[in-house]
């Protein structure tokens, strides 16, 4: 049966964090990559992206699984949720089960659909505290899988993401490596005949703590300051910001 893929969700699935000026909105990510890989299996796989960065789990489910649907997937991977998350209010069991129903509308229009499992933060000073959250999103999130059919990839368990390289510039999005790492770890899911080791980035460079100092205080000037501005008036890196692929489109394949 010939691929059509569709992804959902926000930044992770946009792409944010691995730079492509020549595509839309900058980014390629590791829906663009995956999609490649699935080409290498299925020519005549296609592939739409209605991701965008910034959307909360309502406003993912409001605004992309109908229009996914109306694309008559036969694959959709999906992964919302983690900017509610960062916000201590958020009531967890009420937002799964929006997100139960919209799992529930993707499989009944019969396509097989990938869920993700959010990151331990164990390692980041400024995200920890989200950990105890995140693990309850997680328990429920692989609740809803095994109820309605859908694939799992665990990103809780995946140690390379420990590795501070596999992360972007801003501490919140993962690199070009980190994306390019999640293409093979999604693909490995879903082609088990086909598993593609995890990145081997090899030792951490060593750096002395004056330039670990001088590199926190630019990523608080010129990511988290501007973070905590949009939180406090209520706006969205994503605002104004149309879906990148929002149609199918024919994929090229990845190289090996």
């Amino acid at each position: 049966m010939t691929i059509r893929f569709v992804a959902l969700g926000d930044s992770f699935t946009e792409g944010v964090g691995d730079p492509a000026p020549e595509l839309p909105n900058g980014v390629r990510g590791w829906a663009d990559r995956f999609a490649g890989l699935l080409a290498r299996t299925d020519p005549d796989t296609s592939y739409a992206n209605i991701a965008i960065r910034g959307r909360k789990l309502r406003q993912v489910v409001d605004e992309q699984v109908e229009p996914a649907i109306a694309l008559e997937p036969t694959l959709v991977t999906i992964y919302a949720g983690g900017n509610d998350i960062l916000r201590p209010s958020v009531d967890i069991d009420a937002l799964m089960r929006v997100y139960d129903d919209a799992i529930v509308r993707l499989r009944a229009a019969g396509a097989e659909v990938v869920m993700f499992t959010g990151f331990d933060t164990v390692a980041s000073a400024l995200f920890r505290k989200t950990r105890p959250r995140t693990a309850i999103y997680n328990e429920l999130v692989r609740e809803i899988a095994d109820e309605r059919g859908a694939h799992i990839v665990d990103y809780w368990r995946f140690d390379e993401y420990d590795d501070p390289r596999m992360w972007d510039i801003d501490r919140l999005h993962m690199s070009s490596l980190g994306h390019a790492n999640m293409a093979r770890r999604v693909f490995s899911r879903l082609q088990a005949d086909e598993m593609l080791q995890p990145e081997n980035l090899g030792p951490l460079p060593v750096r002395r703590r004056l330039e670990a100092m001088r590199a926190d205080a630019a990523w608080a000037r010129e990511y988290f300051g501007p973070w905590i501005g949009r939180r406090l008036t209520g706006r969205s890196s994503g605002d104004g910001l149309s879906p990148r692929w929002p149609e199918l489109r024919p994929v090229i394949p990845e190289p090996v």
